[in-house]
């Protein structure tokens, strides 16, 4: 999911600008309080422990959330797991990168790329685990995974031909995306169905379609925006 997500996926260890001339972009709502909460727990690290292990914490506790959701389908309290994995995967996720500089260990390039191959397979571990739960329908849950990786994949190309990574997209980041998600899991224990116009609805298949054309869109704007801009740099 800081990045990046995630949910947004996140480049939290290519932000020196002594190494790499790409622009971080991160406008979400809640980044000037997450940054400031940030510097507060790097300060609190413990020397032994280093940015690979904060990285690969952010993908276990996916891959646990993932779990957690499976074993929901007999036991709801399991959702409980869930929140706890989405706020240790924030932790993990985006405090690795911020340790990095703190320390002044960056390593741009692979940062880059191990911080969203974790990012992708946490996605892929949290998904399935929400299909295996019953709580959204396979159809949504694709549709949403499908798009959720083409925002990113639009994200990644435009760091390399922009020299811009944008965390957030229309003020919601991967920070933000963890919270609704873990609202929406507390209101599973009392609605786990919606009625919309007398027909009865999983409510995260609601929320999954809502999400399906929230980033739809996003991406459609990004798109167009990206290859204007692309097209005015590199007129023949």
């Amino acid at each position: 999911m800081d990045s990046q997500l995630t949910i947004s996926p996140t480049l939290e260890t290519t932000k020196s600008t002594k190494t790499t001339d790409t622009k971080r972009e991160q406008t979400s709502f809640l980044a000037p309080f997450e940054q400031i909460a940030l510097q507060w727990l790097v300060k609190k690290i413990p020397n032994s422990v280093t940015p690979d292990h904060l990285s690969i914490l952010g993908l276990l506790a996916m891959l646990f959330g993932g779990v957690g959701y499976y074993f929901s389908r007999e036991n709801i309290l399991f959702l409980h797991l869930v929140n706890f994995c989405l706020a240790l995967n924030w932790f993990g996720d985006s405090l690795d990168g911020t340790l990095a500089r703190y320390r002044n260990k960056q390593r741009p390039k692979y940062g880059f790329y191990v911080d969203h191959m974790i990012d992708t397979f946490g996605t892929l571990f949290l998904v399935v685990g929400l299909i295996t739960s019953g709580f959204m329908s396979e159809r949504v849950a694709l549709g949403v995974l499908i798009v959720y990786f083409m925002l990113s994949i639009n994200s990644y190309l435009a760091a390399y031909s922009l020299n811009v990574f944008s965390i957030s997209f229309w003020k919601f980041s991967p920070t933000e995306l963890r919270i609704l998600l873990a609202i929406g899991n507390l209101f599973l224990f009392t609605h786990p169905y919606s009625n919309i116009l007398g027909h009865k609805f999983l409510l995260y298949d609601v929320g999954g379609v809502v999400g399906i054309i929230g980033m739809s869109v996003m991406l459609v704007v990004s798109t167009a925006k990206n290859t204007k801009t692309l097209y005015d740099r590199e007129r023949v």
